[in-house]
């Protein structure tokens, strides 16, 4: 069995080293990178599975890599963890806005970004029993990780698909965000619940007709969301 490559981006080469360590002793092949300019070229180039990007670096920061990643449909499927010092809401918020797929920061126990690297290439190799769902005009096929709306094509990232797809599965009931953030993040997420409105934000954008108004993904006040279709 092949090994999985992870791009490792940061500008401090004690991390760099420190991470890529870590993760050849637990299997993985690493490629590294410190700067943004570097790290886009080799992502295109080398088709990692995983990309650890850090948010502080030269020539272009993370998130415009992170950005420019998840505008080319050639590698925008690939997840993201954002690996940041700084601690603050907003800058969580902003790396899963741009479609980060998770973010750890510094400093952080290998132990912790070991597991949460697992987690994410877990769920990328998850295969769906069930080959497609219709709701509205809006089309999923499950195997191919695909979502058409009115026959277009729309772009999700991992984590927004996973979270439709486990919405889906549980077509009436009430999700709790907790429970939401335990099933698709795989891990104790420190109660950011934050995160699960985020990716509920950006579907809803891309699948309901009217946002503002959603028919599909509804707010339970106070405890999450459901989703809501009468087959």
């Amino acid at each position: 069995m092949p090994q999985e490559k992870i791009l490792i981006v940061d500008d401090e080469e004690h991390i760099c080293e420190l991470i890529k360590f870590n993760l050849e002793n637990n299997g993985y092949k690493t490629i590294i990178s410190n700067n943004g300019v570097d790290a886009l070229k080799k992502v295109k180039y080398e088709k990692p599975k995983l990309v650890l990007l850090d948010v502080m670096l030269p020539e272009m920061d993370g998130y415009d890599v992170c950005k420019e990643i998840k505008k080319d449909n050639s590698i925008s499927s690939i997840p993201i963890i954002m690996i940041t010092a700084k601690g603050e809401e907003f800058d969580k918020v902003l790396g899963l806005e741009l479609g980060a797929d998770d973010y750890i920061t510094k400093p952080f126990s290998v132990r912790e970004l070991v597991a949460r690297v697992k987690a994410v290439l877990r769920r990328t190799s998850i295969k769906e029993i069930d080959k497609y769902y219709v709701f509205g005009d809006v089309t999923i096929e499950f195997d191919k990780h695909e979502v058409t709306k009115s026959g277009k094509r729309v772009e999700l990232t991992l984590k927004e698909f996973e979270l439709l797809q486990i919405l889906i599965k549980n077509n009436g009931r009430v999700m709790t965000r907790d429970f939401l953030l335990d099933k698709i993040w795989g891990y104790e997420y420190i109660g950011e619940t934050r995160t699960v409105d985020v990716h509920i934000r950006h579907l809803r954008q891309k699948i309901e007709d009217d946002d503002k108004k959603p028919k599909y993904i509804e707010t339970i006040r106070g405890i999450g969301y459901r989703f809501n279709f009468q087959e």
